[in-house]
């Protein structure tokens, strides 16, 4: 490392990785492993840039550096009196500039080893957008293929207790992948949030093992997979699961059973069908939700949308579709999962 800077590549020698970024910038997206000591929060960082763009640079200079220094003065009695002398810390804001550039002066001053990230959060971000067009590709991917309610997820997280490697990009995008997919009070993450999870989660991967993954749209709910990452699942191995409809259903009001609780907010989502499937369709199927008619409403969602979608989507987009592995699961019941996680590993 230079002299009171560090790059990217320093990053894992780190005691501690500080963002000095405002909150609502943290939560955007952050280095992983990052704590949030901002320099300006929010309202803070706007009156400096209305006084800058308003007033002078000077005067917003001034009043920031009170600001930032009062601030920084919270954080290190309220976080870091107790750190040792030969602590040493890595301190970002956006660019490398003078949000995180204070807050190493001040640190270095004390006598702690601190540095500042040389291009900030852009650095990182710039990595992440170029190491994600490539690392996706070095993978030998299984996919788990199978009409909606086969249980994929729940299929892919248990080989993942087995012992396998698994990327599980629905859990990244807290969704379940569909119009339905939404799920309550876990909101989807920022786009470049899941971006840094997704890395984050390939570095751990080992090449010369497969990776096990869920057949997914170039969309989970709103966000966008990478394409390296999703032209390189579509290129992989396709294991098909299948399971009888009954068991499908049966499987879906278990796993699915907070729409059962709250039929309007079901009825909400549902409306969102309408252009594929009309209104009449739809007002059918909210009829159900309304009359508690989960089983009924359950069939015909899979047989008059997803399945043809599915089928559709499938035959398009995965090369390894039209010849898979098939597994059959007879039973979507934990030991059924289980059961079909095992036969998975052991082929």
């Amino acid at each position: 490392m230079k002299h009171g800077l560090a790059g990217v590549g320093d990053i894992a020698g780190a005691d501690t990785l500080i963002d000095v970024r405002s909150p609502s910038e943290f939560a955007e997206d952050h280095l992983p492993g990052a704590i949030n000591c901002p320099v300006l929060d929010d309202d803070e960082r706007a009156l400096i840039g209305t006084l800058y763009k308003q007033v002078s640079p000077f005067e917003a200079k001034k009043r920031g550096a009170a600001l930032v220094a009062r601030n920084i003065a919270r954080h290190l009695e309220a976080q870091f009196l107790d750190r040792p002398k030969h602590w040493a810390p890595i301190i970002y804001c956006w660019r490398g500039g003078q949000r995180s550039g204070s807050m190493v002066t001040i640190f270095r001053s004390i006598g702690w080893n601190a540095h500042q990230l040389e291009g900030g959060y852009k650095a990182w971000r710039r990595e992440v957008v170029a190491e994600l067009d490539v690392l996706p590709r070095q993978f030998r991917y299984r996919v788990l293929c199978g009409a909606t309610g086969s249980a994929k997820s729940r299929i892919l997280q248990a080989i993942g207790a087995l012992g396998e490697q698994i990327v599980d990009l629905e859990a990244l995008a807290c969704h379940k992948g569909s119009v339905l997919g939404v799920l309550p009070d876990a909101p989807q993450p920022p786009q470049k949030y899941f971006e840094t999870t997704l890395l984050t989660t390939l570095r751990e991967l080992d090449p010369a093992r497969p990776v096990y993954v869920e057949a997914e749209s170039r969309k989970i709910g709103r966000l966008q997979v990478p394409d390296a990452m999703i032209e390189s699942i579509r290129a992989g191995d396709c294991l098909a699961i299948e399971a009888p409809l009954a068991a499908r259903v049966d499987f879906l009001l278990r796993d699915y059973d907070y729409f059962l609780r709250d039929p309007a907010w079901l009825n909400t989502r549902l409306a969102a069908l309408k252009a594929l499937r009309g209104g009449e369709t739809v007002a059918r199927w909210q009829a159900y939700a309304s009359r508690g008619e989960w089983r009924t409403l359950v069939e015909e969602l899979l047989t008059g949308h997803y399945d043809p979608l599915y089928q559709r989507s499938q035959e398009r987009n995965y090369a390894g579709f039209g010849a898979p592995h098939t597994i059959a699961a007879a039973q979507l019941t934990p030991a059924g999962i289980t059961a079909a996680a095992q036969a998975i590993v052991d082929r």
